[in-house]
């Protein structure tokens, strides 16, 4: 190779690593919900600490009849939602939703998702199993349709999630709520709120959950 060649080589390639060097890092997932920053003594150093919002400890039964709770999620990615199975508007739009999420992290060890009833009196295991089937889950370890003491999951989807639950005998069904899917992290901080009933925003998360994993 003569030197004029060298130099058109190199002139070709140069281009080629500035842009790498020079590549955009992706902009990281918020962090939502309220902070607390706080300072404490160590080795006669004031050291400055920022406390997240976490979601709060929980237990619930899934479709299979097995414990979810916090150990279930400890160094995961999960995305949460609620729905009770008598809904007749937002609900199955969810569902059909959520098939999409579960189908897109099914070869992924370290993402689930856990999907809350609202009305525990109804939505019994086996109508939480029937649920399932039809949504074709073939792994309750994989997505959870979960029950429990009613109070709980109202105060964990209003305090923790902020996912706005409330009972409405006027409304359809008897009950209200956001619709939101709620994109968690491995240290149960909420990274993100998505429309479950649209599929542009559902399209987003999916995204969300691959940038999320890379953190």
């Amino acid at each position: 190779m003569n030197f004029n060649t060298s130099l058109l080589v190199i002139s070709m390639l140069l281009p080629v690593i500035i842009s790498c060097e020079n590549k955009p890092q992706a902009t990281p997932l918020p962090i939502m919900g309220n902070k607390e920053v706080t300072e404490k003594l160590v080795d006669g150093e004031i050291i400055t600490d920022t406390v997240f919002h976490t979601i709060e400890p929980f237990t619930f039964i899934n479709q299979d009849s097995m414990v979810v709770n916090e150990s279930t999620v400890d160094g995961k990615i999960y995305i949460a939602d609620f729905f009770f199975a008598s809904c007749p508007t937002i609900c199955p739009k969810m569902h059909a939703q959520m098939k999409r999420v579960y189908q897109s992290i099914e070869d992924m060890d370290d993402v689930i998702i856990i999907s809350h009833t609202m009305d525990p009196k109804h939505d019994s295991i086996a109508v939480l199993s029937s649920l399932a089937t039809k949504y074709a889950v073939t792994d309750s370890r994989k997505w959870s349709f979960v029950t429990g003491d009613k109070d709980q999951i109202f105060e964990l989807g209003n305090k923790s999630y902020m996912a706005a639950l409330t009972e409405d005998p006027k409304a359809a069904g008897g009950n209200l709520h956001s619709g939101a899917f709620i994109l968690v992290d491995r240290k149960r901080r909420i990274r993100g709120f998505y429309d479950g009933t649209k599929r542009s925003d559902v399209d987003a998360l999916i995204l969300d959950i691959k940038k999320l994993r890379q953190e």
